[in-house]
């Protein structure tokens, strides 16, 4: 399929990269067809990724693995919330939270209250609120991010 995007132009993707929200996500509920995008030239997993909607071009969101910013993340998440996934493992579990880059870099964020949860086997996704409270909307992490650069580059 040829998936047109506002950020990343025409791009040849294969179905089996579709990820399924069928309650759509916060905001969006009415798009529910997904699929995950790199921003490197080798198409590579990277740190940063793009949540990046099929039926709506302009629609890509830069996501993240929350682990990246707090290791120590453990949402406390409903089982039931989870079933229409399948079923979830350790193996087949991908977890990402939005963030937001502002002109002011040092306040990027994440939203560490709404994670999308994905069943990679299977290729549907959703997106939870959570119910720990010491999670925030606006997870600041610029500081963190700049010692994962440095250890990358060997600093």
């Amino acid at each position: 399929m040829l998936l047109r995007t506002k950020h990343f132009g025409e791009i040849d993707l294969d179905d089996s990269k579709i990820i399924r929200f069928d309650g759509g996500i916060l905001g969006f509920e009415g798009f529910t067809n997904y699929t995950l995008l790199y921003d490197n030239d080798e198409g590579e997993r990277s740190d940063i990724s793009w949540l990046q909607c099929i039926e709506e071009p302009a629609l890509a969101i830069p996501v993240i693995s929350p682990f990246l910013v707090k290791e120590d993340y453990n949402p406390e998440i409903e089982d039931e919330l989870l079933k229409p996934l399948g079923n979830i493992n350790e193996e087949n579990v991908v977890v990402l939270v939005s963030m937001t880059v502002p002109a002011d870099i040092d306040k990027i964020s994440v939203n560490l209250k709404a994670p999308f949860i994905i069943n990679s086997e299977s290729r549907m996704g959703t997106q939870i609120i959570v119910e720990n409270s010491d999670y925030e909307v606006k997870h600041y992490f610029y500081e963190k991010l700049k010692a994962l650069k440095a250890a990358k580059e060997g600093r």
